[in-house]
């Protein structure tokens, strides 16, 4: 699924399950320890992504090797790696690319369900509100409020590791669009209201991203690719 949003030269892996196994089976001592008192369900999660992962650097001919979580929880990439993870309930992802090539990937998957009581207000702009209306009007068998919110995440993920630095829900402004003649895929752009990050002595004013409906499951992402090396 997520491979379809992103360019060839990233490499990815996905799960739909976990496997049967206790998940500590598949961390390395430094992982494990970072969720040792964390509850099952999140061990679980944890471990798997970090299969997906390590899968996909196998695909760039990186050995496997532990992934810690940093700051806001960002896995901590080998050297001249870029990638981005996501779980939710039944599904595991990773992407990763050369830093030669990519500048940096964010990627999430939500299920294709309402989002809570609330939680639009809290995490959309007026504008952005307004147009998810017209889009439920238009199709209603995406949730387009959950959609919104998947694309945000997939933009703050690639957005922190080329600032280091918080952003908000109200600093981008997402518009969504179908792709004609598929309704369950499409693209969005984010729409910087911050001074953007830094790449190859321009400043980025936003990014560009696609989405897709499949099996239940909203995926996003932004790929920011070099134009040099």
């Amino acid at each position: 699924m997520i491979e379809r949003l992103l360019p060839d030269d990233v490499a990815t892996s996905e799960a739909f399950q976990d496997p049967v196994r206790p998940p500590f089976d598949y961390l390395y001592p430094q992982e494990a320890s970072a969720v040792a008192c964390a509850v099952e369900k999140r061990q679980r999660e944890f471990s798997t992504v970090r299969i997906c992962a390590r899968r996909a650097l196998s695909m760039l001919g990186y050995p496997p090797a532990p992934l810690l979580p940093g700051r806001r929880g960002a896995p901590s990439w080998p050297g001249g790696v870029t990638g981005s993870m996501t779980h939710c309930d039944g599904y595991r992802a990773a992407a990763v690319a050369s830093k030669e090539l990519v500048a940096s990937i964010g990627i999430d998957a939500e299920p294709n369900a309402p989002l809570p009581g609330g939680t639009l207000d809290l995490v959309t702009l007026a504008e952005e509100r307004n147009s998810i209306r017209v889009l439920l009007d238009d199709g209603p068998e995406i949730r387009w409020d959950r959609l919104l919110l998947s694309a945000k995440e997939s933009v703050f993920k690639t957005w922190y590791p080329m600032t280091q630095s918080e952003l908000s829900f109200d600093q981008a402004r997402i518009n969504l669009t179908r792709t004609p003649g598929d309704p369950m895929a499409g693209a969005f752009t984010a729409n910087l209201l911050v001074p953007g990050p830094s790449l190859e002595g321009r400043r980025l004013s936003g990014f560009v991203g696609k989405w897709l409906c499949h099996a239940g499951y909203l995926a996003t992402a932004v790929t920011v690719r070099r134009t040099q090396g």
